[in-house]
């Protein structure tokens, strides 16, 4: 009869809820409780490695092993597989059951399944997966920042257009300064916890200004309170620059009514006069009626043409152009106008000015734009005996200059500021404010600028400066920049 203490002691060990057995130097198992039975089977003469792995040989890192080397406890995390062929995870501890010498005689190993437990991590990892891809793809700029303003984590949108900012402050990346803004939403969400929504202009690292509208939220730890703040900002550029486009059109159908009427008043009066010129047989007044006629078709001639082109967004048509060739053009073009207004018209090229990139019709339009700026500011002008109107051009290593100066009317500091903004102009009814506008425009657009030095009733020249060679991602200011000025 065996004893009771020891019938007691198989009684704990078969109900341990877990797989338990003991081991010997070889790795055969010597004792198994209840649980391991019921699913793995007999054991009897058999490796652990055989029951627990369906394998041949030893595991090439065993704890059992570990600790019948060292004499102490060891832990692992393992998968095994039962006799109905479910493999099951379990962390294993081992622990030496040491003989009268001290020595570790056998190894018991505890096994606790663990299935469920690494299903709820890989579900966790799954979501923790998916939230950084939502994270990394959302078509937004995200960035996360501390009590500091220092950001802490960005998604790829963020990352492409302002770099990799981790640990900068916030308005360093965004808007390239060194003070905080003010009001800063970001702060007032830490103060209060609320969401806010704001707009922004931002500025990329490549210098591109955005137009973004700003949502802030709350970060809050496991105690509740607020640890971060996250910021989402969506690109609304393409929005607001069409809603200025809008504005822009709404003004230009304005002031080209007004415009219009005035010059088809005029051209009605030159009819007019052309009219009872013709009845009262009066040539000077049939002429006069005509000067005037053909005047205002002219106007009316460059008003649409400037609408069209402000209207039409196009790339520029590159080709290898002559620089003096097109200004002699434009000189031919414009030579009888110059005459019948008895203003001298002046040509001096640089010789070595040479070939350069550019749209020959759009530089062309600039250039005669310039030209019949200078030829009206000379007409409207009663204080000089002699007007004059020069065109030239000058050549310097990468660029070529060309040069309108004229001795007209001239312009004060105010008009000087504003010469080439969108619908300001110094003519009264008889300009649409679009010439200079679309003129420096057109610089723009090859790379170039046009700068303007003027002085009331002296005169006014322009200088134009265009690259040699067509450069590539001109930076052209957008609608809203070209009217930051009238703002």
């Amino acid at each position: 009869m065996s004893h009771p203490r020891r019938r007691y002691s198989d009684k704990i060990f078969d109900a341990i809820p877990g797989y338990v057995t003991v081991q010997d130097r070889d790795f055969r198992i010597t004792q198994a409780n209840e649980t391991f039975r019921r699913d793995f089977g007999n054991f009897e003469g058999r490796y652990c490695y055989q029951v627990y792995k369906h394998r041949p040989e030893k595991c090439e890192d065993c704890p059992v092993e570990r600790t019948f080397h060292d004499g102490q406890t060891h832990r692992s995390e393992e998968i095994v597989k039962t006799l109905d062929g479910r493999e099951v995870s379990v962390i294993v501890y081992t622990t030496p059951i040491l003989n009268e010498a001290g020595e570790v005689a056998e190894v018991v190993e505890m096994s606790t399944d663990i299935t469920q437990i690494k299903q709820l991590q890989t579900q966790l990892q799954d979501s923790q997966a998916r939230y950084q891809q939502l994270f990394e793809e959302v078509p937004c700029f995200i960035s996360i920042q501390d009590k500091d303003l220092r950001i802490t984590d960005a998604n790829r949108a963020h990352r492409e257009a302002f770099g990799v900012g981790y640990g900068k402050k916030c308005y360093k990346v965004y808007k390239h300064r060194t003070k905080e803004c003010l009001p800063c939403t970001v702060r007032q969400t830490f103060a209060d916890g609320e969401s806010r929504i704001h707009e922004e202009v931002v500025t990329s690292q490549k210098n591109e200004r955005i137009n973004v509208q700003v949502h802030t939220a709350a970060l809050r730890n496991n105690a509740g309170e607020i640890d971060k703040v996250i910021e989402m900002s969506a690109d609304i550029t393409q929005i607001r620059q069409l809603q200025s486009k809008l504005t822009s059109i709404g003004l230009l159908i304005s002031s080209i009514s007004h415009s219009l009427k005035g010059l088809l008043s005029s051209l009605d009066g030159g009819f007019y006069l052309m009219d009872t010129g013709f009845k009262k047989d009066n040539p000077d007044r049939v002429k006069k009626g005509w000067e005037i006629a053909q005047r205002n078709i002219e106007r009316i001639k460059s008003t649409v043409l400037d609408i069209l082109y402000y209207a039409k967004d196009r790339e520029p048509d590159w080709e290898d152009a002559s620089a003096n060739d097109l200004l002699g053009e434009i000189h031919d073009i414009l030579k009888s106008k110059a005459d019948s207004l008895n203003i001298e018209l002046n040509l001096e090229g640089d010789k070595k000015s040479g070939n350069i990139m550019m749209d020959r019709k759009a530089v062309r339009s600039m250039l005669v734009n310039l030209v019949e700026n200078s030829l009206d500011a000379c007409r409207v002008d009663d204080t000089k005996e002699s007007h004059s109107v020069s065109m030239g051009t000058r050549n310097f290593d990468d660029f070529v200059e060309f040069e309108i100066s004229d001795n007209g009317i001239g312009m004060d500091q105010q008009t000087r500021e504003k010469v080439f903004s969108m619908f300001f102009s110094s003519k009264g009814t008889e300009g649409t404010g679009l010439g200079l506008f679309i003129s420096n425009k057109i610089a723009q657009e090859h790379g170039g600028s046009i700068k303007v030095e003027s002085e009331s009733g002296k005169g006014t020249k322009f200088v134009v400066k265009l690259p040699k060679k067509q450069l590539e991602n001109i930076p052209v200011p957008s609608d809203i920049d070209e009217n930051e000025e009238d703002t």
